[in-house]
């Protein structure tokens, strides 16, 4: 098999050759399809931070995928070999650990995880979709509607129109909610208005007049969720996902006198992506998606670093690719 290794922080991620993996007891083997890339794994290369996370190093990077199974372990009765499934990046048993992290990951032709950490993808979902569900579409998710408990009707802030915030926003929409976004990209912008967003603002203080009962930051950049904070209704909800800046001044004055709700939301699991995968189903559901050849992972993970990237990028093996530039 192939497989992109990251060795340690400041060192480009290097093309390798090495054994196949195959299943142990509880687990599947996967041939890769499509892997998509993430800001995790910029900053895992520029911030010596990520070295306390990626305990695995030297280890294959990456850890959204979806392919084929072709191998099950002792015990495995779910999926079977010949199941398109996605991958939900973190071990059922330990969110701690998880694939690209504490062991090899889904930038590689061949990936053995664990059986439970496998979702079925539907028919009418793709490869490249499968994949995107995996991380930004299940973070999204399990922010919105689990951590966020979005529902129809509700004033829902979307903060971010990004790799994340462009499938929290479409989800939303499609759910019955009233959406507002904010970005300070003028083609994030368009996209959220094509999206069907109410309104849609540069900055986030503009929601103040809107007073959503939910914001959910998929930026993080600091004075993002500070003015959050500011912006979101008399006892609403705050949630922080994106981690642009690890550090927000918080007004506590308002967190206590406005009765907020303000939680942080890391991930989520298998149930988060099947819910994507439905959202996928109905057609509805259309984040900008760009592929790149798998041979390519290093040129991706240098465009998102370098800001080139709108939307989200996937790497895919034995699929047409559009070379995305």
């Amino acid at each position: 098999m192939k497989g992109w290794l990251f060795t340690k922080t400041h060192v480009a991620p290097k093309l390798i050759e090495k054994a196949d993996p195959h299943a142990a007891p509880g687990e599947v083997v996967i041939e890769v399809h499509a892997a998509g890339l993430c800001h995790s794994d910029v900053g895992a290369l520029e911030d010596p931070t990520w070295m306390n996370i990626i305990t695995a190093a030297p280890c294959i990077f990456g850890h959204e995928c979806a392919g084929i199974v072709i191998e099950v372990g002792e015990g495995v009765t779910d999926p079977k070999v010949g199941d398109r499934v996605g991958v939900s990046p973190q071990d059922p048993d330990d969110p701690t650990k998880a694939i690209g992290y504490s062991r090899d990951g889904g930038y590689a032709t061949k990936v053995a995880v664990r059986a439970r950490q496998c979702v079925h993808i539907p028919d009418n979902v793709s490869f490249v979709q499968g994949a995107a569900a995996t991380d930004a579409g299940m973070t999204s998710y399990h922010a919105l509607f689990v951590e966020g408990k979005a529902k129809k009707g509700m004033k829902v802030g979307i903060i971010g129109i990004g790799g994340l915030g462009q499938f929290a926003a479409q989800m939303a929409v499609i759910a019955g909610c009233e959406v507002y976004a904010v970005d300070n990209s003028p083609k994030a912008r368009e996209i959220a208005k094509k999206i069907g967003c109410k309104a849609v603002y540069e900055n986030v203080l503009d929601m103040q007049k809107d007073a959503p009962a939910l914001i959910v930051d998929y930026a993080g950049f600091g004075q993002t969720t500070s003015d959050a904070i500011k912006a979101v209704g008399f006892r609403g909800t705050v949630v922080i996902v994106g981690m642009g800046i690890l550090h927000a001044d918080i007004d506590t004055y308002l967190m206590i006198t406005k009765q907020l709700d303000f939680r942080g939301s890391n991930g989520g699991g298998p149930s988060d992506i099947k819910g994507v995968y439905e959202y996928f189903s109905t057609g509805k559901l259309t984040p900008e998606l760009h592929t790149i050849p798998f041979e390519k992972v290093d040129e991706g993970l240098q465009m998102l670093k370098d800001r080139k990237v709108g939307g989200r990028l996937v790497a895919i093996i034995n699929e047409p690719c559009d070379h995305f530039e």
